[in-house]
């Protein structure tokens, strides 16, 4: 501090600068704050269709025009013309990483359509090679799903002969095999997340290694351990047993992750309110979870519900109905198409492509099943499940009062009965 006169002392430093709220009357900033643009700018809308426009018309000049690359080459070549003309145009008006952004948003969605693409490729191929046999079908001619093949020689028209023998066998199938991995799959992925341990990486070890485990081992496997074994002869329930190998790590994994996604405040809910392990178990975590579980057995059952070469090596072939799972081969849906397809005859490859379109919009049912499932968020309920539960309510409801009224009841004999003494309340 410095003294500039008697009874005056100065600081060495100016004070801080405060805020200040501007006045009606001060002028108005130099340079105005830029306003947030809404939307998509022309050059932003224009560049993605610009670079596509430019990427054909490059790949067709060099492919039918000028005959530099083949003809089969022009879809990947202007692909990648698209991309790289697309990251220029982007460059122009965008700094590096809009850039990179841009570029890989169009990779993705080039992927997602890609992938689309062919799964409507190959459903439209199924459905157009099986077109003869479909427009057979209808409320008056179910004879494709109402007769077998046993009578049916490869020469025979398309009215002749059906898939009730295969739609038998995957029904059976996948049944027996649906009880047995279901208990399996669920009890196994409660000990991954509710028990533990030193042994529960092993199980989760085993179980992703028996994710990537191809189907025709598994059938070898049950072949060796249960045909020459046990059975002594093809039969379904080994076929059941072979697609149970290759659901239940499906199973396993799906259930395994949608019980950890369980809050552990539950839990906690449940223990400190005094019920066991178990019981907070079987009455939180599984209710909870309901929907992701019943997703992941409809998951489970699409995927062994299309195996053909376990099948094949445990049930055999048969053109006959066999409704006994125990004794005696018994075909599946996809085992069948492969065995239409595999004939000469073209009538035959039409009902092998007609079979596996049933059995396509069938997969698709399942997943369509899964997705509506498992759409429902844990703690959400439907209008239905809210009449059930108001229901449930005024049944309890009912059910409390009449037991309130006996209890009454009771005690107003009781007091009849021995008489009130003094202070007796």
């Amino acid at each position: 501090m410095t003294t500039k006169a008697p009874g005056t002392v100065t600081e060495l430093h100016p004070p801080a600068p405060r805020t200040f709220v501007p006045r009606e009357s001060m002028t108005a900033l130099i340079y105005e704050p830029e306003p947030v643009r809404l939307g998509r700018s022309l050059h932003e809308r224009l560049a993605l269709p610009g670079a596509m426009a430019a990427a054909v018309a490059f790949s067709l000049l060099i492919g039918p025009v000028l005959g530099v690359i083949p003809l089969g080459w022009v879809p990947f070549v202007a692909f990648i013309w698209m991309l790289a003309t697309y990251a220029v145009l982007v460059g122009l008006t965008e700094d590096r990483p809009t850039v990179k952004d841009r570029f890989w948003s169009v990779m993705l969605t080039s992927a997602g359509a890609a992938v689309s693409a062919l799964l409507v490729l190959v459903i439209g191929y199924v459905l157009v090679k099986g077109w003869k046999v479909l427009t057979t079908i209808g409320l008056t001619n179910l004879d494709f799903f109402t007769t077998d093949m046993g009578l049916t020689s490869p020469l025979s028209p398309l009215t002749e002969g059906g898939i009730l023998h295969a739609i038998v066998g995957t029904i059976e199938q996948i049944g027996i095999a649906l009880i047995i991995t279901v208990p399996l799959g669920i009890t196994t992925a409660l000990f991954l997340n509710e028990i533990g341990g030193r042994y529960a990486r092993l199980v989760r070890t085993i179980v992703e290694a028996m994710t990537a485990l191809p189907s025709v081992v598994a059938g070898l496997f049950i072949y060796g351990s249960v045909i020459l074994l046990f059975t002594r002869q093809f039969n379904g329930f080994a076929a059941s047993l072979a697609i149970t190998v290759l659901m239940l790590p499906i199973m396993i994994r799906s259930a395994d992750v949608v019980l950890r996604l369980v809050p552990g405040n539950l839990r906690e809910a449940g223990l400190a309110l005094g019920a066991g392990q178990w019981s907070v178990v079987r009455r939180v975590v599984l209710p909870t979870v309901k929907s992701g579980l019943t997703t992941a057995i409809i998951l489970a059952t699409a995927h062994g519900i299309g195996e053909t070469a376990p099948v094949l090596l445990t049930a055999g072939v048969t053109n006959n109905l066999n409704l006994n799972p125990f004794d005696g081969p018994q075909i599946s849906l996809p085992l069948a198409a492969l065995e239409f397809v595999k004939s000469p005859q073209p009538d035959m490859k039409t009902r092998g492509f007609a079979t596996a379109a049933f059995l396509l919009v069938l997969v698709l049912v399942l997943f369509v099943v899964a997705r509506f499932l498992g759409g429902q968020k844990a703690g959400e309920v439907t209008p239905r499940q809210r009449r059930q539960r108001a229901n449930k309510s005024l049944r309890d409801l009912t059910r409390i009062e009449a037991n309130h009224a006996l209890v009454a009841e009771r005690i107003t004999e009781l007091r009849s009965v021995r008489p009130t003494r003094p202070g007796e309340h």
